[in-house]
């Protein structure tokens, strides 16, 4: 918290420290791509979405996110594909996979994202779990 002077007055004000100030919603169906991107802004975030896995990498090139909520079935290739692409070019960022399609052990030992929602998930956890503080959330316990 921190003192602020306004107009002769004294009022606290909360001081918070997003962990994840920047984040790429990358989603193809633009309605819940701009319910998590709108959400995500009124907390504080800044936002961009990205509709395809060609548009995703272009944003991760020219504006490097803290966090990537990432659809795993694009239109022009799977979120697979975008973090094969990340490793290749030596990028790492924050990914938490948001997917309709049941994701296997295997590709979350091979990715190790910070998370795992699958769809549909309450917008609640996400938000919960993105303006979280710990160093290393648990991802959630899938069925």
């Amino acid at each position: 918290m921190a003192l602020r002077a306004s107009g002769g007055q004294l009022r606290v004000e909360a001081m918070v420290a997003k962990r994840y100030r920047t984040i790429l919603v990358v989603e193809d169906e633009a309605t819940l791509r701009q319910v998590i991107s709108r959400n995500l802004e009124a907390r504080g975030h800044a936002v961009r979405g990205a509709e395809t896995a060609t548009e995703a990498l272009r944003h991760l090139t020219d504006w490097r996110p803290d966090l990537m909520l990432l659809d795993i079935n694009l239109p022009d290739r799977s979120g697979w594909d975008v973090l094969r692409e990340l490793r290749e070019r030596g990028m790492q960022v924050a990914t938490v996979i948001v997917s309709a399609v049941r994701v296997s052990p295997a590709r979350l030992e091979e990715f190790r994202p910070l998370a795992y929602l699958p769809k549909p998930f309450p917008l609640d956890a996400l938000l919960r779990l993105v303006d979280s503080e710990e160093d290393e959330p648990a991802p959630p316990e899938v069925e």
